[in-house]
């Protein structure tokens, strides 16, 4: 006779230690396959991935420049903060140099690709221990923590990432001095920039996390929002260059996403106060 639901939980709580380890190990796996699946499929459109997406920043028809041209046309009736198309032709320094970047760009497509995937399996490992009323508020945490995670990835791409090629490719301390820049630098940045924004657009569920353990309260956030605004212009510097407009663009949002956490932390208490009293 088949277990049901609450009967597979049961016997899963039940697991040894490295019965633990072996659950956790085809997770691992499995997330892995999604992983090169996704690489395999970015790999193979390597094209369309390189003229399209990671090289789109450079061309006119990049949404930014259209958006900012759209802008000054409507404010000001004509081009004037219209943004200058990129023009970069990047060097190849190494003799395997643009085999081994469509293996990293290929793989770090394929982990962005199959994020959701990856998110999904840790929960279904984690969800044995959750409590039936836990289960029941982290039902849509993969599709939440998903979402952020894709719109802080786009946010990256196309908003930061323009700007900040433009600004450098634009940056110049003397004539004598031409901006030229390799495959490596330019595929490292791009896609270190992208990553690190999707990783900072968590920062809701952290403070998630933070408030069910009872390390942070929403009284907490309030008292060191200051505190916080330094953070964040912290963080937004280290990820972006030395260009204002980026790290203001950066630290909006991230400051935005603070202010839900707030919230967030606040209807926590509220939940727990409620189980109290019960």
């Amino acid at each position: 006779m088949p277990l049901d639901q609450h009967d597979v939980e049961a016997e899963e709580k039940n697991m040894t230690f490295l019965e633990h380890i072996e659950e956790l190990r085809w997770h691992i796996i499995r997330s892995l396959i999604a992983v090169i699946v996704a690489s395999i499929v970015a790999m193979v459109n390597y094209r369309f991935v390189f003229d399209e997406i990671i090289f789109g920043i450079t061309k006119e028809s990049f949404p930014l420049y259209r958006w900012f041209c759209t802008l000054s046309d409507w404010i000001y009736g004509d081009n004037r903060i219209c943004l200058d198309v990129v023009q970069i032709d990047t060097q190849n320094l190494d003799v395997s140099g643009q085999f081994l970047y469509l293996m990293i760009i290929g793989f770090t497509a394929g982990v962005i690709l199959a994020a959701p995937f990856i998110l999904y399996e840790f929960w279904r490992f984690f969800r044995p221990a959750l409590k039936p009323a836990e289960r029941k508020y982290t039902t849509g945490i993969v599709l939440v923590t998903s979402m952020l995670f894709f719109i802080g990835v786009l946010f990256g791409y196309m908003i930061l990432s323009p700007l900040c090629i433009n600004f450098f490719t634009h940056f110049s301390l003397t004539d004598h001095i031409t901006n030229n820049f390799t495959l490596q630098s330019y595929i490292s940045f791009v896609s270190t920039l992208t990553l690190s924004s999707g990783i900072v657009f968590e920062l809701p569920l952290l403070i998630y996390i933070l408030a069910k353990l009872g390390l942070v309260t929403a009284e907490f956030l309030k008292k060191y929002r200051r505190h916080a605004v330094v953070i964040i212009l912290i963080v937004a510097s280290i990820i972006t260059p030395p260009d204002v407009m980026s790290q203001i663009l950066l630290t909006i949002p991230i400051y935005f996403l603070y202010e839900i956490g707030i919230f967030i932390a606040l209807r926590i208490q509220r939940q727990q106060a409620k189980k109290q009293k019960i």
